[in-house]
């Protein structure tokens, strides 16, 4: 496990207007991820990155085998009740900014999505 934060801020990989692009991508990144050896220590989740961890995400299958490993999936609570989604979170647990700071803050490493 490596002592990297990966941070989703984003319903998807990128910043496109293609949205079915934006999904292909992030849904290839967690596949390519858990093909190897090492994981993240964390994966944290906010603004409309939230949505990831929600029903009808389609990468909740990939955040399950990653939670799995050992990654731990930390999903802003002022975010979901903003969107209101605090009740679809399927994955992950429900932290606020005090975690994801302490997060980022151990890390070596914070890559944003």
């Amino acid at each position: 496990m490596k002592d990297t934060v990966i941070q989703c801020t984003t319903f998807g990989m990128g910043r496109t207007n293609i949205h079915s692009l934006n999904m292909k991508l992030i849904g290839k990144y967690f596949d390519i991820l858990l093909l190897g050896n090492e994981f993240p220590a964390a994966i944290t989740f906010y603004t409309d990155g939230v949505q990831l961890v929600t029903e009808g995400s389609p990468v909740l299958e990939q955040l399950s085998h990653l939670e799995s490993k050992g990654v731990r999936l930390i999903v802003c609570s002022t975010c979901l009740d903003e969107l209101r989604l605090a009740d679809k979170v399927k994955v992950g647990i429900v932290g606020g900014m005090p975690d994801i700071i302490e997060a980022q803050m151990k890390a070596s490493k914070v890559i944003t999505l």
